[in-house]
């Protein structure tokens, strides 16, 4: 009798151990996963300002190619550079105002059409993908094993980037 109640001891013992590991193991796979989405998110935010910088670059050298009026090569230089040097807090904003000044002025002008239409999808693309991981990685941070074991560590919460630009 002893010894049958020494095998269901050991064997409780076993399932609460393989439960233990198997939980070990999903926490381990969500804490990397989650570290790959934020590492994800750094990598689309960078992606963005890349094409942001690009978009104002090309703004200003079209307002500086004399093609345009004065009045639209005025407002464009100036939305482009407020875009440029705007901090983290008016960021959006600023772009967004570029993005109103392009849709506003005749930017029709061959070949700028061409080159300012790829510039803007590719801010639209990538603005898009940026928020498609911010939400991804949001959605796992609200997860209750996640935050109660704190696998996001102190990573800061990432937020979708709200501009307009003609999407």
């Amino acid at each position: 009798m002893v010894c049958n109640g020494g095998v269901q001891a050991s064997w409780v013992l076993a399932v609460i151990g393989g439960l233990l590991l198997l939980l070990g193991a999903y926490m381990s796979w969500t804490a990397g996963r989650l570290d790959r989405l934020h590492h994800r998110v750094a990598t689309a935010r960078a992606s963005l300002e890349t094409e942001l910088a690009r978009r104002s670059a090309l703004v200003a050298e079209l307002a500086s190619s004399g093609v345009l009026d004065p009045a639209s090569s005025l407002l464009l230089l100036d939305a482009a550079h407020r875009a440029r040097t705007a901090g983290p807090e008016d960021r959006e904003q600023c772009e967004s105002a570029l993005s109103r000044a392009i849709a506003a002025t005749g930017t029709d002008v061959e070949p700028w059409a061409v080159e300012l239409g790829v510039a803007m999808r590719r801010v639209q693309m990538a603005r898009r993908f940026h928020n498609d991981i911010v939400v991804s990685t949001r959605d796992l941070r609200t997860r209750r094993l996640v935050s109660w074991f704190r696998l996001a560590g102190h990573a800061p919460l990432p937020c979708t980037i709200e501009l307009e630009d003609g999407s």
